[in-house]
């Protein structure tokens, strides 16, 4: 990769500059010179890719989530609102991170679809609940981190990163990806945009 390029030629230029010191017997001014600056140089390359080593560090590693895809739709639904649900979670799932999407509204699960988890059932923990009353949505950047993960057992058991927003007063959306830290400002206000046209829906038909 590029950004090893630097730190590369700087050691190999400095493990050459010493070898051809350790074989020449008889070492003359011009060339000390020479030797002199080729190890600044090098030192100079070596710095520079250990900068770029902080400055550019390697993105997290992508897992594959554990479970089977599919797509579940609350059948009693209108049809309006199962529309404007298959519509919502195929850009989520097709422009953002997300590998799952998962919501529950009105105290029943209306929508799985991506990678599956275990559960079929969106059972509300500490954290959706605390969404739900406070209506700001959490975003868990590496779920292993949280004793509340074990609410998300409808999740894959290995998904990464998680946001829970709020779809009202009586529902969360819940999106799983399979990279922890992976959600930029822009998914999240995208994620928001999306959940606020959705509450709005299904208010309505209430």
């Amino acid at each position: 990769m590029i950004r090893y390029l630097p730190l590369v030629v700087g050691t190999l230029g400095g493990l050459a500059l010493l070898i051809n010191r350790m074989v020449t017997l008889n070492l003359t001014a011009s060339q000390a010179r020479a030797d002199a600056l080729g190890i600044l140089l090098s030192a100079v390359l070596i710095l520079i890719g250990l900068l770029w080593q902080q400055v550019q560090p390697k993105p997290p590693d992508a897992v594959t989530l554990v479970g089977e895809e599919g797509f579940e739709i609350e059948a009693a639904l209108p049809e309006a609102v199962k529309t404007e649900l298959a519509w919502a979670s195929h850009i989520l799932l097709t422009n953002t991170v997300t590998k799952v999407v998962a919501i529950y509204y009105d105290r029943q699960t209306i929508l799985r679809r991506g990678i599956l988890g275990k559960s079929k059932q969106v059972n509300l923990g500490t954290i959706a609940e605390r969404v739900m009353k406070t209506q700001k949505p959490v975003y868990l950047v590496k779920l292993e981190l949280y004793p509340g993960r074990v609410e998300f057992d409808y999740l894959p058991e290995n998904t990464q990163g998680v946001i829970v927003q709020p779809l009202g007063e009586k529902g969360v959306m819940v999106l799983g990806a399979n990279i922890p830290r992976s959600y930029t400002k822009q998914d999240e206000n995208w994620v928001t945009a999306i959940a606020d046209k959705l509450a709005y829906n299904l208010e309505q038909q209430q």
